[in-house]
């Protein structure tokens, strides 16, 4: 099987270094026309410059590729509307969309200030859901699309230090968990990966040998299989230094403890019971979710 994206038009966020660079030059080998989307701010979100979107988009061309610059930030709504106009001029189609910009404003929850938990949610979930919306109905339109969000371990699972990461992390999984639903009869698939990597974003949270490991390239390859024609839709892709693994969001059993005399003390007697994962299922639609507990209710099965 070989994946090409011909014919392709992808539009990357935080695309001038790391792993956005990386997915961007990478769609470019594989035939796309890339846009190339970089406020060139901080690590923390600060200042602005488009020397880095335009580095990659001169690394494209000199691989006999098509891409252009833009500097919009993800947080601007205007600036999110003028991105997909201007690939709309230039291509005249959107299929692909990775969601990849973001910043880091890490402190413990004691310590950090409401303004720097709004801003690293602002950029990592609204600004994924900004993009998102601005190209939703135009690939609705088409009848293709594949967009992918950029989660976090953090998001799944915490890191000290990073409430607000881990805060906007998780709502992005949760943005495509109904995303992949509404765009099902449309060929619009969404999946989310948590990367692990070597980037101006991690290098003071990571030791300098992991460089040489972790790097954006190892990781890479999963997204371009995520965006591909033949995706999957709704997965969590873990991915760094060559390893892959789903992960995936799980409902133990669930015990019925009845609906009359139904106390707290009786919960914790049988919590054992009620955290049982051995015949866990993945998650559920919240439908399916109401089903099996009144199955469970009523004694059915």
């Amino acid at each position: 099987m070989s994946i090409r994206f011909d014919g392709k038009v992808a539009i990357v966020t935080g695309a001038g270094g790391g792993l956005g660079r990386s997915h961007a030059l990478e769609l470019a080998r594989r035939g796309a026309k890339v846009v190339v989307n970089d406020l060139g701010g901080a690590r923390d979100g600060s200042g602005g410059s488009s020397d880095a979107a335009n580095k990659v988009v001169d690394e494209i061309k000199a691989l006999g590729g098509e891409a252009i610059a833009n500097g919009s930030s993800v947080t601007d709504d205007a600036g999110v509307a003028n991105m997909v106009k201007q690939t709309m001029d230039a291509f005249g189609r959107i299929d692909i969309l990775i969601n990849n910009a973001g910043i880091l404003r890490d402190k413990s929850f004691a310590k950090m200030d409401v303004s720097d938990f709004q801003l690293v949610v602002d950029v990592h979930l609204m600004g994924t859901v900004k993009p998102t919306k601005a190209v939703w109905q135009i690939m609705k339109d088409q009848g293709y699309g594949r967009i992918m969000v950029t989660t976090s371990s953090t998001g799944l699972y915490g890191n000290f230090g990073q409430t607000n990461y881990g805060a906007a992390k998780l709502g992005v999984v949760g943005f495509i968990n109904t995303l992949k639903l509404e765009g099902q009869k449309d060929n619009i698939r969404c999946n989310a990966l948590a990367p692990v990597a070597y980037t101006r974003m991690t290098s003071d949270l990571m030791p300098p040998e992991a460089e040489q490991m972790l790097t954006p390239e190892a990781v890479t390859p999963g997204v371009m299989y995520l965006v591909s024609e033949d995706a999957p839709t709704g997965m969590i892709l873990c991915a760094g230094a060559g390893v892959f693994a789903a992960a995936r969001i799980e409902e133990s059993e669930g015990v019925f403890l009845g609906r009359e005399g139904l106390t707290a003390e009786k919960v914790a007697e049988n919590w054992g019971k009620i955290t049982d994962f051995s015949n866990a299922a993945p998650h559920f639609m919240g439908g399916e979710q109401t089903g099996k507990f009144f199955k469970l209710a009523t004694g059915g099965k």
